[in-house]
């Protein structure tokens, strides 16, 4: 959660305000061509209530404290929405008809009536087209009280940092294909009943109730019984990411629809009981499973960026497991 301190940004006239003032001054054209008191008065009144519109939105929009907190997960091309808390500090007088908004030409949350010492709550809708760490410098507020012939605004320090995950398609690109390009399918059975595979050191997302109790009690440290059938239900991707500067046409959108296919299989195989590794050219998340291996997969994947190219193949931690490969060819220069 950001708190941070408030910059004045001055005050902009509405389109309404243009058209009032367009009007003040046709008034004021035939007040002083025809020496009509009534005119006069109706021109005063006129320039009082722009007075009065510019100093009552200049404190309507002070004494505000806001607070931003991002979601858990944000995928590109998705909406998604950053919670947001509108305090109202002031001691004496409630505040009408304010905007709140993340990005100046973002769309603005209405908050109609804030009373005094109260918590206004709602959610700033976004949509990020791009994978990424992605920063937020600052958050504004407006104010469209009393007449909305005046936005006057100030804006919120922030500092904020979203990672946002690349984008999910609606289904395992590459699916469940003939020759075990992405796994077998079959659902995950009970740890008991099955022949041992092998004894490996016990890694997040295992299931606790395949633990081999004497061994662990023998060498101090957990170890994992591995049934041969849970060989069936690993996925290893392999994104090459060795392409060098991507120059071709196209390349560079290419490559982000390979990390958003890795990104859907992995999110697609570790739901359905899967474990899931990910090798890249920057290094290896080995076979794990649950939503920790979720995490760290979407993180790696939204941060991941062309290396210099190399022909040395990408190797599987397990080769009997089902393998996705990724990669451009032809399309880079070193």
């Amino acid at each position: 959660m950001t708190r941070r301190r408030v910059v004045p940004e001055g005050i902009r006239m509405t389109r309404v305000g243009m058209w009032y003032v367009l009007l003040t001054v046709v008034v004021a054209i035939a007040a002083t061509n025809t020496g009509n008191n009534t005119l006069y008065m109706v021109l005063a009144l006129m320039l009082g209530s722009l007075v009065v519109s510019g100093v009552a939105s200049r404190h309507n929009v002070r004494g505000l404290e806001l607070e931003v907190e991002p979601p858990r997960e944000v995928f590109a091309n998705r909406p998604f929405g950053l919670s947001f808390r509108l305090r109202n500090r002031g001691r004496l007088l409630p505040r009408w008809y304010l905007l709140a908004a993340l990005e100046r030409r973002g769309r603005p949350v209405l908050v109609p009536f804030l009373p005094r010492r109260a918590t206004s709550r709602g959610d700033l809708e976004l949509i990020v087209p791009r994978r990424g760490l992605h920063r937020y410098q600052h958050a504004h507020v407006w104010s469209l009280f009393p007449f909305g012939f005046f936005r006057k605004g100030m804006r919120h320090r922030l500092d904020l940092e979203v990672l946002v995950y690349p984008e999910i398609y609606a289904a395992a690109p590459r699916g469940d294909e003939a020759g075990g390009e992405v796994g077998d399918g079959s659902p995950r059975r009970s740890w008991w009943g099955h022949e041992l595979h092998s004894l490996r050191a016990f890694r997040p997302g295992d299931d606790p109730r395949g633990i081999h109790w004497k061994q662990t009690a023998r060498t101090g440290d957990l170890v994992f019984i591995e049934r041969q059938d849970e060989r069936g239900n690993r996925l290893s991707i392999l994104l090459d990411n060795g392409v060098g500067r991507l120059l071709a046409p196209g390349a560079a959108e290419r490559f982000e629809g390979l990390v958003s296919e890795a990104a859907t299989a992995a999110v697609h195989h570790l739901a359905r009981g899967f474990e899931v590794e990910l090798v890249t050219r920057a290094g290896r998340l080995p076979f794990a499973g649950g939503p920790r291996q979720r995490r760290l997969v979407l993180d790696a994947l939204a941060r991941i960026e062309p290396s210099p190219s190399t022909r040395e193949p990408l190797a599987p931690g397990d080769l009997r497991a089902a393998q996705l490969r990724l990669g451009l060819e032809g399309e880079a220069a070193a």
